[in-house]
């Protein structure tokens, strides 16, 4: 197989984002994402209404990620996409473009784990001689809306979850705890602007006590929904006047938790390389946990820019990438498939 010229696209629909990126050689030209606004209203992603949007945006995100590559869609290598997990009417719009866009041009199909992806975004190059992706093997906290795990990485296609959540995701707690407040959807960058204003030590929330390395995120979802009762009862404009401190103090709490498993799982492997991937990843006081704890315990750490935190495009080519070096194709009928960890 000549490896000389490799472009591979990328497509991701597995939720609210359809993104399309293009990649020459394992290098990003391209990644354009198209959000959904539509779903503030209603405090959460309505599946029906994402799934129509996927339909009316993956055409013209494609489109745009070719030509702000520069690249001619003959060119192209291969077509990888979001296979899962993810919302199955979200999933089925890119799944089914990304096999009709193939066969259309005679390439091979790239099946992606939407999770693998997440951890692969810290491979992704700006430039050939770019050397930033972390050694192998290294600890991953992958840490969304709907995951919340600690990934053991031996190589790119060995992936092995050390602990995960056995409830709700540290993101999905974030969410509703803002919801409560009454604060907006999504509310990870909303509790993270009002956290970086208030006192981290200002309330004090209820943290699990779960063995090993899995996390529990719905205990302190409901000590923060019960004080919160409480507080307003005696002072109904409680949130308006504490927004600040409540945000810090939930941010606090959330980091801890994570970070102490995060502790743990370093103790038990030796490997200080430690890198931090998904859409809670953006989160400004869990940065702030890596950089010291890189400065207290000596740990390598790799933080992916803003652009790979969230659902996108570029972290599912370079999976692509890796996978056509090894001749990893999926048969056109392939399905997705809405739950399930690494495969």
């Amino acid at each position: 197989m000549d490896n000389k010229d490799i472009y591979i696209i990328g497509i991701e629909s597995s939720c609210d984002d359809t993104s399309a990126a293009v990649l020459h050689n394992g290098v990003l030209l391209s990644n354009v994402t198209a959000s959904q606004a539509v779903h503030e209203a209603y405090g959460g992603v309505v599946p029906e209404l994402a799934s129509r949007a996927h339909q009316q945006n993956v055409v013209p995100v494609v489109d745009q990620a070719l030509k702000k590559a520069g690249v001619d869609k003959r060119q192209l290598s291969a077509v990888a996409f979001t296979r899962g997990p993810g919302l199955m009417g979200s999933l089925l719009v890119g799944v089914s473009f990304a096999k009709g866009f193939a066969r259309s041009l005679g390439i091979p199909l790239i099946d992606v784990n939407h999770l693998q992806g997440h951890v692969m975004a810290h491979f992704i190059k700006s430039t050939a001689g770019d050397e930033t992706a972390p050694p192998l093997p290294f600890l991953c906290l992958l840490v969304s809306g709907g995951n919340s795990q600690i990934v053991r990485v031996n190589a790119y296609n060995d992936m092995q979850v050390l602990g995960q959540t056995i409830d709700d995701a540290a993101g999905e707690a974030i969410d509703k705890c803002s919801k409560v407040m009454g604060l907006g959807y999504p509310g990870g960058p909303i509790i993270d602007r009002l956290a970086r204003q208030g006192n981290p030590k200002a309330f004090e929330f209820s943290e699990p006590h779960i063995p090993g390395l899995d996390y529990s995120f719905s205990g302190l979802k409901t000590s923060f929904l019960y004080s919160l009762r409480k507080w307003i009862e005696d002072d109904p404009d409680f949130i308006e006047h504490h927004k600040e401190d409540l945000a810090a103090s939930l941010e606090y709490t959330v980091v801890d938790i994570l970070m102490k498993k995060l502790r743990l799982a370093v103790k038990q492997t030796g490997i200080k390389h430690v890198a931090v991937a998904g859409g809670v990843s953006a989160n400004t006081g869990l940065r702030n946990a890596f950089h010291e704890h890189a400065r207290r315990y000596g740990w390598n750490i790799y933080i992916p820019k803003f652009s790979y935190t969230t659902d996108n495009a570029a972290m599912i080519g370079i999976t692509g990438y890796y996978k056509y070096l090894d001749g990893e194709f999926c048969p056109i009928d392939a399905p997705a498939f809405s739950k399930v960890t690494f495969e």
